[in-house]
């Protein structure tokens, strides 16, 4: 397929105007009836298929799909045994103002087989699983508490992922309302991203026939520098996920009658960590885990650093304390806004995000405890291989343990990151002027310091495609956390963006 040129045939105002009614006038709905649903990702809930909330939110995104008539759209929500539900639609190609085939009476596709075309096809990603409740939600807050406030419609998940399929078919819909052209258009909106997508593999095998040849990614899970203008993210760091565990003692015993004979398991551990970690500059130690920033992510580095300045750490809820009536707050490992941006998204960490073996402190006693369990995230750079590194930590974390204690890292998981390709100048262009038309100021790029596993999965799927990577997690949206929201302004100005796109690739 040649490269297409952007064809600058949609009305700016008219199609922000249509995105913005539609988000006003239904999307907002729609999305707070799915935060309202606790759809937790099946690593949060093994119980996920007796409790069907993950196929009440699939389906009702479906019903809704299906109800907005879009020509030329067939959808189906495709099943694999033992693995959440995925749902997949295909918008015919629009050439002209000339509509294609409508769709059937219910919109669904029921005999499984879609015609793939051979080239330009845009593939558009969202999921709808979440991650769990987290603690710290404002009183009048909640995670599954719907609140539309000052623009932002708080709850888990709306911005994190749900609203990305409500917002891609809004997009197809503005540009087909013009009547424009518009290329072939896919949708993958998984179920298990929130648990490192182990589903979506196997989904991408089985409808790689129907996927045609992918030539641009519209990715709409990821984040923004802020609400000022469009955000395209140039890369994403890898993860490893694992528990580590050491066991000195079958049971607890009398503090005052063991300690000092029986190592604590804690001192055992905290050992441990430090061969991973130096503690008092949190640099990860074994060299495999870094890796050189590319001579271009660096110069965009620089200039993201140039646009958002301070407010890359500033906009973090860091703890504050009032002593004797002077405000103290916990400080930034750097305060450098270049060397904060590379340090979130080009160089690895780790992160403790669970507990096993230490009671409430309302619980704990005088008792040397047998054993304990940390649950450890390590981010790794966008160049470092995932595989290699969970192979590297079990050999680290495992061999020659103080004191001949049980240690196990267990549960390994790794997903690596993912640096985007050289952006086409045809590319580039629509995204510029799609940023000019919605935004009124030119788009930026920013490393994300999180991971979205389809896209290194699509990468090597289709090495040619283009990627639109973006999202509405700008400042303060605190996905995963307490509070999280969605910021409807922004999320009408993007929508109405890849509306743009879409056009442009036609």
């Amino acid at each position: 397929m040649s490269a297409p040129l952007p064809t600058g045939n949609l009305n700016a105002a008219q199609t922000l105007q249509h995105v913005s009614a539609r988000w006003d006038d239904d999307l907002v709905h729609q999305l707070a009836r799915y935060i309202a649903v606790p759809a937790k990702s099946p690593m949060f809930d093994p119980n996920w298929v007796q409790h069907g909330y993950i196929e009440q939110v699939v389906q009702s995104a479906a019903d809704w799909v299906v109800a907005q008539q879009v020509a030329g759209l067939k959808l189906e929500i495709v099943r694999l045994p033992g693995r959440t539900p995925l749902l997949f639609f295909e918008v015919q190609g629009h050439t002209n103002a000339t509509q294609n085939e409508a769709p059937s009476a219910d919109g669904i596709s029921t005999n499984g087989q879609n015609d793939a075309q051979s080239s330009g096809t845009v593939l558009i990603y969202g999921h709808l699983d979440k991650q769990p409740e987290f603690s710290g939600w404002r009183s009048d807050l909640g995670p599954w508490k719907p609140v539309y406030q000052d623009g932002k419609l708080y709850g888990r998940g709306g911005a994190d992922d749900g609203y990305a399929v409500y917002a891609a078919i809004t997009a197809i819909a503005a540009v087909q309302a013009q009547g424009a052209a518009h290329p072939r258009i896919v949708g993958l909106i998984e179920a298990s991203e929130e648990s490192g997508s182990p589903d979506l593999p196997a989904y991408i095998d089985a409808l790689k026939p129907r996927l045609g040849d992918v030539s641009l990614v519209v990715c709409l899970d990821s984040g923004a520098g802020n609400y000022d203008q469009l955000w395209i993210t140039n890369s994403l760091r890898g993860n490893v996920t694992g528990v580590l565990r050491v066991q000195v003692l079958t049971e607890g015993v009398h503090s005052g009658d063991a300690s000092g004979v029986v190592p604590s398991s804690f001192r055992v551990l905290r050992h441990l960590l430090d061969r991973l970690e130096d503690s008092a500059s949190g640099r990860l130690l074994p060299a495999s885990l870094h890796c050189e920033v590319p001579a271009d992510r660096m110069n965009e580095a620089r200039a993201t650093a140039a646009i958002l300045g301070e407010a890359l750490f500033k906009r973090l809820p860091w703890a504050h304390a009032d002593c004797a009536g002077a405000t103290s707050s916990v400080l930034p490992t750097t305060s450098d806004p270049l060397q904060a941006l590379l340090a979130r998204t080009w160089l690895p960490t780790l992160s403790v995000t669970g507990v096993e073996g230490i009671p409430e402190l309302q619980n704990a006693g005088n008792v040397l405890r047998p054993a304990t369990a940390f649950k450890l995230s390590v981010r790794l750079p966008p160049l470092v291989d995932a595989a290699q590194a969970v192979q590297q930590l079990k050999t680290l974390l495992e061999d020659n343990a103080p004191y001949q204690a049980k240690v196990t890292f267990e549960q390994a998981e790794g997903a690596s990151g993912w640096n985007a390709p050289s952006t086409a100048p045809w590319l580039h262009t629509a995204l510029q002027k799609a940023s000019q038309s919605c935004f009124g100021a030119p788009y930026a790029t920013i490393g994300q310091g999180g991971t979205i596993p389809l896209i290194n999965l699509l990468a090597k799927g289709f090495p040619k495609a283009q990627m639109m990577v973006c999202g509405v997690l700008g400042p303060n949206s605190n996905a995963h956390g307490p509070n999280e929201f969605l910021h409807v302004p922004y999320a009408k100005k993007l929508t109405a963006a890849v509306a743009h796109v879409l056009a442009a690739a036609s």
